[in-house]
């Protein structure tokens, strides 16, 4: 029985060469396609984006009250970005529609659960550095890097949380706390002492998103201010110039017989 042709047989091609011409094919599209991003690219000067970004006043108490909200779904870095840059979509669109908030999701817990810098603190100056540049973009743009550092220094010299959301998802009233530190450990480690309730309790949780909600108001006053060209820089910490090396000026809240630990909780754990 004579066997029947495939339709490329009988064309006089073989699969080998249908696969092969379908790979040049593929190649070729991704080539063109490559093309017209370099294309682009050259266009633009090899920038693909223009920074800093344009920012529009904000009321800090409904920044501070998005704030709050967002700690619940992507914890303290992100909810202080996503309170602004959710604002800045409506009210800017692009490039902040664009803006991955949710990635920034890891900055809960110091940075994965590290208790290293405070997330709040990170997002504090991811957006001010977004929205105003570092301070290597030159002279126009250092409030960036100031606002930021500043707000490193009010976290660790004031008493938090300082926002009350209006409809508090914790009844309980929440301890104040001074963390002489802009570090998570010893920021929510302190707090903990002074309260007695655990890491997994729901006051905890509760203090940590009022928390991130006091950092964004602050910092959507101080990004206000900028924009009305009242901004004051108020820390004047410069390690780099006075020690030859990059610290805090709170070491010894670290370092030393004063590292909090857990303390023994009156509530149990949830």
């Amino acid at each position: 029985m004579k066997k029947e042709r495939s339709i490329s047989d009988r064309q006089g091609v073989s699969r080998r060469q249908v696969l092969i011409g379908a790979g040049a094919l593929a190649a070729s599209t991704a080539i063109m396609q490559l093309g017209g991003l370099v294309g682009s690219a050259r266009a633009t000067g090899g920038k693909t984006e223009k920074w800093p970004w344009p920012y529009v006043k904000l009321d800090p108490a409904t920044t501070a009250e998005l704030a709050y909200k967002e700690w619940y779904r992507v914890f303290c870095g992100a909810a202080v970005i996503n309170s602004v840059v959710s604002q800045l979509r409506e009210k800017v669109g692009e490039p902040y529609n664009s803006f991955p908030s949710d990635a920034f999701v890891f900055l809960e817990g110091g940075i994965a659960g590290w208790g290293t810098i405070c997330g709040s603190n990170a997002g504090a100056n991811i957006v001010s550095n977004l929205i105003i540049g570092p301070r290597i973009a030159g002279p126009e743009c250092e409030h960036g890097q100031v606002i930021g550092a500043d707000m490193l220094q009010w976290y660790s010299k004031n008493k938090l949380p300082v926002f009350v959301p209006k409809t508090p998802k914790q009844p309980t009233a929440i301890v104040q706390t001074v963390s002489e530190s802009p570090l998570c450990h010893i920021s929510v480690g302190k707090w903990m002492a002074a309260s007695g309730y655990p890491l997994g309790s729901p006051e905890r949780k509760d203090r940590c998103a009022r928390v991130a909600a006091s950092v964004a108001y602050k910092l959507v006053e101080d990004l206000n201010a900028w924009k009305d060209g009242d901004y004051e820089p108020k820390s004047e910490w410069q390690p780099g110039k006075e020690f030859g090396i990059t610290a805090q000026p709170n070491c010894t809240e670290c370092h030393g017989s004063d590292v909090p630990s857990a303390p023994k909780a009156k509530v149990a754990e949830k």
